[in-house]
């Protein structure tokens, strides 16, 4: 069979590469992300503090039950480690943000760690319930200002913008998921100290605790090792410039209100700030009212837990499905719509009439909320610039904990302000419990504030939302036809092959176009920059950026929406590839502007014809070895949607491998899609 090379795995199979997995894609976008030392490192640092985080919760619970006699306070004991690293959140969380936008972030962080690491040795050193408590205040203070630092610092480890949601992905994978089972065990293993060696008397159970409070300062330490001397790329800047900028930045307050300025004028950080805080009040109602309402469901403890469970899978279900689901819905959509739909799945919560029912609803609510705070975080590490990202990555942990701690707080009040209920159904008495009419009224908090948010956010209103939702559940895009793009390294190579493809797929009794023929798009744009004059590479870029724009409008869009399949040569990809190479602009300034130009059109199957530049040290040799570099990138960032085929031989057989690799594909289409889609 027709051998296909992929730019990344090597060799494989024509026909495999229409049935290419989405976990596949998953763990290829992650690894690419893994592959970036920086960030790699930064993953290592925050697993470590992690894992103290979550030690630090049951070492100090531990400590202070035995430090405390009293049978009532120790029942307190796990609510008031909480209580204590949850108010720095709510009072200290914004001096974080402007301390991450003002000074060097290596810097913030590493004093951070340190501090942290010190307090939590102090606790085991002085052994007083009252130090206990006022130390783990000061380390959730510390904790508000590493967050912040490390968050906005990681969008520029990054390569790409692309790569930011998976960045995210494994941030919450590595803190909610692998730390926590790494931090819980190692305090099973710890407390497990005096039966493995068969000890007994004495104060075992004190010394144990001290011994894991130790352990947990001993992990901050090594972090802030870490980030000071083996990751220089969070600070971003060199000296020199970190003073020019630091001298002429406002002050501390200024830049304070010059945050919460940003936030209240920018449509899309207010927009996400009004979503988040509807789906923190949703989410405090919940945690609130989980115990009676399992009470309500006829169960016990047990039913308690699996509605955590549930809670818990949906989320992770959410933040695994949430990138197919934004390839094809806007971020700026998405986020709100599914706000939206965790108040409208919390009704059906509220409505639930027994457990499985309300099982199900409840992962539905995860799912929802995976979805949004995954694609909330990905906003703001792409959109939102550097010199503001501290700021508002403070800003929403400071309404995360304030939201959170007034809603769990004011749940309960009105639970118990409502009672339970009897209320007559055709005739007949049914109880109802008050925590259902609480969590409606939480619903309604997230709908209407989720609908706010949307409207806030949304930059595509002309296009119907509904429909582009229900194209994303479908797993297709919202046009009827298909685009295919055919990018390389040569315009020989393009042209004969993309001629080939629109011939071998019309043979197919295939209705396609083939369209605008790149040499005359050049003749165009040679034309209009010889007119009017331009000499600048910006100015350049954007006459380039208009010729592809009226090409898009004219022909490319028209065609899909008819239905037709759509063959073009050097759609993107290509002349981004060259003009990156040529010119002095960066890479990601020039993928903005192309997506701009097209309406964020991009093909649904690239072929990338691979090859290889011959040896030498000419100009035109390393340009080309430049641009068959940044295609490979390309193909290797987006392996769903690129099919790398060797270039190298006669035309007609690589007319054949091309063939081969797409008519497989169109046929998995016609079986997913319904006909009049195609």
């Amino acid at each position: 069979m027709t051998e296909i090379q992929d730019a990344d795995t090597g060799v494989t199979e024509a026909g495999q590469a229409g049935h290419a997995q989405s976990s596949v894609s998953t763990v290829h976008r992650l690894r690419s992300v893994l592959a970036i030392r920086p960030f790699r490192r930064l993953w290592l640092v925050t697993y470590l503090c992690s894992v103290g985080d979550w030690l630090s919760l049951l070492a100090l619970t531990g400590l202070v039950s035995e430090m405390m006699n009293s049978y009532q306070w120790q029942s307190f004991a796990l609510s008031l480690v909480v209580l204590t690293q949850l108010l720095p959140g709510i009072l200290f969380a914004p001096v974080g943000g402007v301390l991450a936008d003002r000074f060097d972030r290596r810097k913030v962080m590493v004093i951070c760690d340190v501090l942290r690491g010190s307090l939590f040795i102090s606790i085991a050193l002085i052994g007083s319930p009252i130090w206990l408590f006022v130390a783990n205040f000061l380390v959730g203070c510390c904790a508000m200002l590493w967050i912040p630092a490390k968050e906005s610092a990681v969008p520029n480890l990054l390569r790409r913008p692309d790569q930011v949601e998976s960045a995210n992905q494994l941030g919450l994978v590595m803190t909610y998921g692998i730390s926590t089972i790494s931090g819980f065990g190692l305090y099973s293993l710890i407390a497990g100290i005096p039966a493995y060696l068969n000890l007994q008397g004495g104060n075992l159970e004190f010394r144990i605790a001290t011994i894991a409070v130790m352990i947990n300062g001993l992990l901050y330490f090594t972090s802030a090792i870490l980030v000071a001397t083996r990751l220089p790329e969070l600070s971003g800047r060199t000296e020199s410039t970190r003073k020019k900028e630091d001298a002429d930045k406002p002050g501390f307050v200024a830049m304070f209100r010059e945050g919460l300025k940003f936030a209240a004028a920018t449509p899309l950080v207010r927009g996400l700030v009004i979503g988040m805080i509807g789906a923190f009040a949703a989410a405090g109602v919940v945690i609130a009212t989980a115990k009676l309402y399992a009470e309500s469901l006829l169960g016990g403890a047990s039913t308690f837990g699996l509605l955590f469970v549930a809670v818990f899978l949906g989320l992770a279900v959410g933040m695994a499905t949430a990138p197919r689901l934004a390839r094809r819905l806007a971020y700026n959509r998405l986020f709100g719509v599914t706000i939206v739909g965790a108040g409208v799945t919390l009704v059906l919560v509220a409505a639930a009439p027994h457990l499985w029912m309300a099982l199900l609803t409840v992962a539905l609510v995860g799912t929802c909320a995976g979805v949004a705070f995954l694609t909330g975080l990905t906003i703001v590490g792409s959109q939102v610039e550097d010199e503001m990202r501290g700021r508002t990555v403070a800003l929403i942990q400071s309404l995360l904990k304030i939201v959170l701690f007034g809603a769990s707080a004011g749940a309960p009040l009105l639970v118990a302000l409502l009672q339970k209920r009897t209320v007559s159904v055709f005739g007949h008495p049914m109880e109802v419990d008050a925590t259902r009419p609480v969590m409606l009224g939480g619903a309604a908090i997230a709908i209407v504030l989720g609908l706010v948010a949307y409207r806030q956010m949304d930059d595509r209103r002309e296009e119907p939302v509904l429909s582009s939702l229900f194209a994303a559940i479908r797993g297709r895009r919202q046009t009827k036809g298909m685009l295919i793009a055919v990018e390389g390294d040569t315009r020989e190579d393009t042209s004969v092959q993309a001629r080939r493809l629109a011939a071998a797929l019309r043979a197919e009794g295939l209705d396609v176009l083939l369209a605008a023929d790149p040499e005359h798009d050049e003749r165009r744009l040679r034309t209009m920059l010889s007119s009017a004059e331009l000499a600048g590479v910006r100015a350049q870029a954007l006459v380039a950026a208009a010729v592809r724009a009226d090409v898009v409008e004219r022909q490319v869009r028209p065609a899909l929406d008819e239905g037709s399949i759509v063959v073009m040569e050097r759609y993107v990809d290509s002349p981004l590839a060259h003009f990156t190479a040529t010119s002095t602009l960066e890479h990601q300034e020039l993928e903005g502007l192309v997506d701009w130009a097209t309406g964020r059109l991009r093909p649904d199957l690239t072929i990338l014809l691979d090859r290889p530049v011959a040896d030498g040290k000419s100009i035109g040799v390393e340009h080309h070895w430049r641009v068959q570099r940044l295609l490979s990138e390309m193909a290797a960032s987006d392996p769903d949607r690129y099919v790398v085929v060797e270039a190298e031989g006669d035309v007609d057989v690589v007319a054949e491998r091309v063939r081969s690799a797409v008519v497989p594909l169109l046929a998995t289409r016609k079986r997913a899609v319904p006909q009049a889609a195609v």
